[in-house]
């Protein structure tokens, strides 16, 4: 798969799951902040395979994503 069909690909997942979180009552949710919390947890293993990114997209819950999204602030990282 090039890499160009594997980053259309996740981008589209993730926009479904900041979708899916809209409809919860999560208005703000980008899919490029469901792409930013996910890819956190591969900083330290690397990239894994396309199977694993997929069910970690799809698998998010919502309160994963908010703790990450309030660690990142306290942190001051920017999202």
């Amino acid at each position: 798969m090039a890499d160009e069909e594997l980053n259309a690909m996740i981008e589209e997942l993730c926009l479904s799951k900041a979708e899916e979180f809209r409809l919860i009552g999560y208005e703000h949710v980008t899919g490029k902040e469901v792409w930013e919390c996910v890819s956190a947890g591969y900083v330290k293993t690397g990239q894994p395979g396309l199977h694993k990114m997929v069910n970690d997209i799809l698998s998010l819950k919502v309160t994963q994503f908010m703790n990450h999204m309030t660690l990142s602030a306290y942190k001051g990282t920017s999202f």
